[in-house]
């Protein structure tokens, strides 16, 4: 059987994002369980925002492409996403709205469809995100992606991580080591 093909990303295009942070180690776990893993960071793929007269006249946006293409090659994904006013970051909103449009010979949400994706949030605030991953929660299910049931939120995100990316709480680092390797145990059997 080959290595699972994991997608991690972030939600967030700051540069040091503690999304971005928090995703990475995850993905270190899917690796230490034998999947293999890219990262994508939203900022390398700028969109416009998705718009169907924009879409029609000139086709996907090629960068939406490339997200889109990503997605559709994944097993699993492994997604950490911000907390902007209580949902979602309006970039992560517009991947997913670029990712989920159709092209010829495509079927209906072949970037998402039965994929199963393993959310996390990072935040400096006391709930760690969670508000945003409620509402990204609902969306995923829409577009009939399978959420994993465990997630975590990571709060005081500003004090969390050390110089390395890892986590100064040994039990939190286990924790999200952990989300990564499950993804890849889930993938592993959804394949056989």
């Amino acid at each position: 059987m080959s290595k699972p093909n994991i997608l991690a990303f972030a939600g967030s295009l700051r540069r040091e994002s503690f999304n971005k942070k928090l995703v990475a180690l995850a993905a270190r776990g899917a690796e230490e369980a034998g999947g293999d893993v890219t990262f994508v960071d939203l900022a390398d793929l700028p969109m416009p925002l998705f718009c169907e007269d924009v879409e029609a006249e000139h086709g996907m946006d090629p960068n939406a492409r490339t997200f889109k293409e990503h997605m559709i090659a994944a097993d699993g994904v492994l997604l950490a996403s911000p907390e902007y006013n209580g949902s979602l970051s309006g970039a992560l909103k517009n991947a997913i709205d670029w990712a989920s449009r159709p092209e010829e010979g495509e079927k209906p949400l072949c970037a998402f469809k039965n994929k199963p994706i393993q959310l996390m949030s990072a935040s400096p605030g006391g709930l760690g995100g969670i508000r945003g991953l409620i509402h990204l929660h609902a969306l995923l299910g829409g577009i009939q992606m399978m959420v994993m049931p465990q997630q975590h939120c990571l709060n005081q995100a500003h004090s969390a991580f050390d110089d390395a990316g890892n986590l100064k709480d040994a039990k939190q680092q286990e924790i999200v080591l952990g989300l990564g390797r499950r993804l890849v145990e889930v993938v592993g059997k959804l394949k056989t």
